[in-house]
This record gives structure tokens, sequence and C-alpha cells, in this order.
């Protein structure tokens, strides 16, 4: 539900791999009239493509391991299982960066992709929107280690059997938000997949 924004200032206070901005605002309340001046960071962030590799012949899925800057004090460690997933260049579309990175970071060619959601990870602090997607592959020669070296990418790629990708959520090895969605919207999903894309 919209309500009146008032901008009173605002202002970088860090731009490097990522931006920073402070910002001075009003905002509208429920109750009607505008709330007192509030300042709030903004971890500005862009546009993210993640997906979900799924072979419906194998009834499986591909997933990436790499480290992770925010999991590093973890007790299980800072090395996570995800999606793949990318940031968009500009006005890239977000299907576009979901193909490059599968190709980037698994050395997979989608197929079919399958919208699951838009959704914002942390909207109180970070500006991120991730486009989800599921997407139909072959993931018969799946594995090995990829990523950019110039960028700093490390990453195991591991075919992860259906049952054993949600024996993997139920009991918390999958820890981030990309693919604990993309999980669930697939083992709802799921069966009808198999019967489109089997069929082909």
């Amino acid at each position: 539900m919209s309500k009146p924004l008032d901008i009173i200032d605002r202002s970088v206070v860090y731009d490097g791999f990522f931006s920073l901005e402070k910002i001075r605002l009003r905002h509208g309340l429920f109750a009607g009239g505008m709330s007192s001046e509030i300042t709030r960071e903004l971890f500005r962030r862009g546009r993210v493509a993640a997906v979900l590799p799924y072979d419906p012949g194998l009834d499986a899925v591909v997933l990436v391991e790499q480290f992770r800057i925010g999991a590093m004090e973890a007790s299980a460690g800072a090395w996570l299982l995800e999606t793949v997933a990318g940031y968009a260049e500009s006005d890239e579309p977000v299907d576009a960066v979901a193909r490059r990175e599968a190709a980037e970071e698994a050395d997979l060619e989608l197929q079919e992709l399958r919208r699951v959601c838009d959704y914002y990870p942390t909207p109180g602090a970070s500006s991120e929107l991730v486009s989800l997607f599921c997407a139909r592959v072959d993931a018969s020669a799946a594995g090995g280690v990829h990523g950019l070296y110039h960028e700093g990418e490390d990453i195991q790629v591991h075919l992860v059997p259906f049952e054993e990708a949600m024996d993997l959520l139920a009991n918390g090895a999958i820890n981030s938000a990309m693919p604990i969605i993309a999980l669930q919207w697939l083992a709802l999903h799921r069966e009808e997949l198999r019967d489109l894309w089997l069929d082909d």
C-alpha cells in the first residue's frame, strides 16, 4: 500500500564493490499524517537473478557451493550450498542473467525457464531485488569447479537428487534464502514439471 514519502536529504557514504547511502526522510503513517524525520542507511545493491537448475529425468537439482563472507562466523562454516545467482549488468534482462550465470558458475545450458517469484531478501536495509527461477537442464555431466577467476570465484558444483536436497533443507544444511525458497517451490511443482518436461 503506497503512502507519501518525503526524501529530505541523501548522500553516498561509501562507494566500493557495493554502495551505502545515508537518507533522511519522512513517510506517511497508517493513522494519517507524516512521521517525524528519521535517518536510515541503505545498502544499495542491484537486480539479482537466481536459478535452480533441475533435471527432470534424473530427478535432481544442481547446487553450487562457495565461500560467503556474511557466513564466516557461522558454526558450520562460510561455504554455503546455494542456487546459481548473479547481478544484472545495467539493463540486462534477468532471464539473460540467469543463463549467463548458469554457464559461468556451473557450466550449464538452461533450457526452459520458469519464474518462481521476485522478492526483496532484506528490505529493511538493502535495495536488492531477486528474480528467482527454476530451469530445466541436462545435468548428466554436472560437476567440477567453476567460476570466473578474475571475479575471485571458486565454485564447486553438486548434482543432488531431489530427495537428498529435501533432506539437506530439512536438517538446516541449506541455510540461505534463495535455495530455501527455490527448493520449497520445486517441492510444490515437481510433479507438474516432470509431467511437462519429460513429455517433450
